[in-house]
């Protein structure tokens, strides 16, 4: 390998996956905050899409202790559906947190929502 293009082509390819995932992991981030806090206002509501809510972001939070069945995110209207898929792609893509520590009081609420529910 005397060419230093054909030996520097596996670095620069490495540098664009790690500029493309930094990018990824930023829109998941700037999309997923907004979106959770907005779900975590709905979560303290009693209604049932805001069971719903409560129940997805519980099996974020720990999906073997608070199983969460998908099809149940079909009941939901499109901006909370939205909101969950923004939220999931956060807890997927960003992990730089427990979804709970997105929050201020995240723990407080995740307990209270474990406990019973809404506040």
């Amino acid at each position: 390998m005397n060419n230093p293009t054909l030996a520097r082509a596996p670095v620069d390819a490495l540098l664009q996956q790690l500029f493309d995932f930094d990018t990824e992991r930023q829109a998941a981030t700037e999309a997923g905050i907004p979106a959770l806090i907005r779900l975590a206002e709905v979560a303290d509501r009693d209604t049932g899409q805001a069971n719903t809510v409560r129940c997805f972001l519980l099996g974020l939070y720990n999906g073997y202790h608070f199983p969460f069945n998908l099809v149940r995110l079909r009941g939901l209207d499109k901006v909370l559906f939205d909101d969950c898929v923004a939220v999931l792609t956060l807890d997927a893509r960003a992990t730089a947190k427990e979804i709970h520590q997105y929050l201020g009081d995240g723990g407080d609420r995740f307990v209270r929502w474990a406990q019973g529910g809404a506040a």
